[in-house]
């Protein structure tokens, strides 16, 4: 058996080389593949420099001053210029003989006032926009290479417009572009010399790197190198046509070697879990040849103690041990599955049981709001014979003559709390009614009025605003206390939708409108909504989301009823506010119909008054 592992071993180290080989190659292939991104990107950057210095060059080609080719103002005009081109050297200006007209930086007095450049006789000659090769500036005496533009009258070329690039600093014009530590980026000419690098300029730039002159068109987008400062690297290189020169980004291979070993770790790790995996398995089957009679022996010891839990069956190396395993193994699986039968069983008496106790509980709940409305309807009828003899006390109080306005002031405020005391005893007296009464006309408008009276404390307690938005035609044939219930249902139930976000705040709609035939009420609310697997089960009886105490899961199922009965619809969906809106639509009473064709639909939550 230890031999059988070993020889395991061969064909899992093989794997593990050839994966560690695979990975380097991939690693190598990403980082030539980022170094020709970064080429040329690199490239973009360079290209859209060169247009802008174009687009600059145009204009002050065609600038009066330039094309008259006067010194002292084209001096001025080219520090302004230069102030602003943090890349450029000098703007100089010569006449068609070279005589210089213009240049942004002093000439010392050593340098002659004629420009004997060949650009100069080249630009006049063809002219077309030529550029230099690497140069000495005349002016500035450092490293340049210059874009020389014609200067016309007409048809003729009167001047050459000269702008020189500072091949030290032009690297900065690439800071932004991101690159891995000891990477370089190298700007070359056809001749293969430095014109702008990333590292070490000043040492690199007017240095040939290589004595084959290179067409920067004919280089491979990718190749592997040793940089002139000696160390390996992966290059991207990518053509600068408007120069003609080659933009080559580097980036050293030991990138590659260290993204490797972070492979190689992993590898390694993973070389030794397979090789522990195998060794424990060798073990494992070892020891299942040496302690089959064991196991067996312990299956019936535990059988016998009543312990039914499924049995752990291995190979074994004698058939009629297996089939003595097999045999325990059903025997338990049958009495397994009685018991736990009998469990289920017992499981759905007691489901019934718990149900049988729930209505119970509902039937007494049921009876004891009837005693409440009873005992509310009783309240309500003590508590109306005085406020009738306040209301009438203060009436009399109010024809008196020689009352001050301070006394009428004060009257007319215990008339106006007494009404709205009488008005709240009757909401409280029709709702708790239990008869109902037949179908008459129902102004939805009336239903939203008694609501609120009813609910506007609680809410002001819970900092929920409550809005209205009602049109002139809200008018139905059906019964007022069940409209009522329904209203109420869904405001309740929004209220405590926003307690449950605990925001501590929150906002209710009410909305009712004409879509004719119909008249639609909505009651909006900006809590969490209600999800998707709750959707289909909201009107289904004693279905509820709340806590237990809050509710019994009939508000919406008693709702849904209602409205069915009028032959309307009562539905839930998701509002523009992120919460919940629930609504019914009932027919519009006869006789009403047309005027509700005629009222506008309320505007939208936004717009509430």
């Amino acid at each position: 058996m230890i031999i059988a592992a070993a020889l395991l071993l061969i064909p899992l180290g093989a794997a593990v080389a050839w994966t560690t080989n695979l990975t380097r190659l991939e690693r190598e292939a990403e980082i030539r593949e980022q170094a020709h991104t970064i080429a040329i990107t690199a490239g973009a950057y360079l290209n859209q420099y060169l247009a802008s210095l174009d687009a600059t060059a145009s204009e002050l080609s065609r600038h009066p001053t330039v094309m008259g080719l006067c010194r002292r103002d084209c001096d001025d005009l080219f520090k302004d210029v230069l102030g602003d081109q943090t890349l450029l050297l000098n703007i100089l200006l010569t006449d068609a003989d070279g005589n210089v007209k213009g240049s942004a930086v002093p000439a010392p007095g050593s340098v002659a006032p004629r420009v004997s450049d060949p650009y100069v006789a080249e630009v006049v000659r063809t002219g077309n926009a030529v550029r230099s090769p690497y140069m000495t500036g005349r002016v500035s005496g450092r490293p340049t290479v210059v874009l020389a533009y014609p200067v016309r009258d007409g048809s003729r070329v009167v001047g050459v417009l000269a702008l020189g690039l500072n091949l030290t600093r032009l690297q900065t014009l690439f800071a932004a572009i991101p690159l891995p530590a000891g990477s370089v980026m190298t700007l070359t000419d056809a001749t293969s010399r430095v014109l702008a690098r990333s590292l070490e300029p000043e040492r690199y730039i007017g240095r040939i790197i290589t004595t084959r002159p290179v067409e920067p068109t004919a280089v491979a987008s990718e190749n592997e190198l040793v940089g002139a400062d000696g160390i390996e690297r992966f290059f991207g290189n990518e053509a600068v046509e408007r120069g003609h020169w080659l933009l080559s980004v580097g980036i050293p291979t030991r990138l590659a070697r260290e993204r490797l070993n972070a492979a190689r770790g992993r590898d390694i790790i993973i070389a030794a879990f397979a090789i522990t995996a195998v060794l424990f398995l060798t073990l494992s089957v070892s020891h299942v040849f040496s302690t089959g009679l064991e196991r067996l022996r312990s299956a019936a010891e535990r059988i016998a103690r009543g312990d039914l839990s499924p049995i752990e069956t291995s190979p074994v190396a004698i058939e009629e041990l297996g089939q003595l395993q097999d045999a325990f193994a059903t025997m338990a699986a049958n009495v397994r599955k009685a018991h736990d039968d009998l469990d289920r069983q017992i499981d759905q008496e007691r489901e019934t049981r718990e149900a049988l106790v729930s209505l119970q509980r509902q039937v007494v709940r049921q009876e004891r709001l009837t005693a409440v409305g009873l005992l509310v309807s009783g309240v309500a009828h003590e508590v109306n014979n005085p406020l009738q003899a306040i209301l009438g006390t203060a009436e009399l109080l109010e024809r008196m003559d020689g009352l001050p306005p301070a006394a009428r002031e004060e009257i007319a405020f215990v008339k106006t709390q007494s009404g709205r005391a009488r008005e709240i005893i009757r909401n409280l007296s029709r709702f708790t009614s239990q008869q109902t009464g037949p179908p008459d006309l129902v102004d939805l408008r009336d239903i939203i009025a008694e609501v609120i009276q009813l609910r506007r404390r609680d809410l002001d307690l819970s900092s929920i605003a409550l809005d209205v938005q009602t049109t002139a035609s809200c008018t139905v044939m059906a019964n007022f206390t069940e409209l009522q219930q329904v209203v109420l249902n869904f405001v309740i139930n929004a209220q405590q939708s926003i307690e449950s976000s605990d925001r501590g705040s929150g906002r209710i709609l009410i909305r009712a409108y004409a879509t004719p035939p119909n008249v639609c009420l909505e009651v909006w609310d900006d809590g969490p909504g209600v999800t998707p697997d709750d959707e289909v089960k909201l009107f289904h009886p004693f279905f509820t989301t709340k806590p237990v105490g809050k509710g019994t899961g009939l508000g919406l199922s008693v709702s849904y009823g209602i409205i069915d009965a009028y032959g309307g619809t009562i539905g839930y969906r998701a509002n523009d506010w992120g919460g919940a809106l629930f609504y019914f639509e009932l027919p519009a009473a006869a006789g009403v119909q047309a005027g509700a064709a005629a009222a506008d639909r309320p505007a939208g939550p936004t717009e509430v008054s």
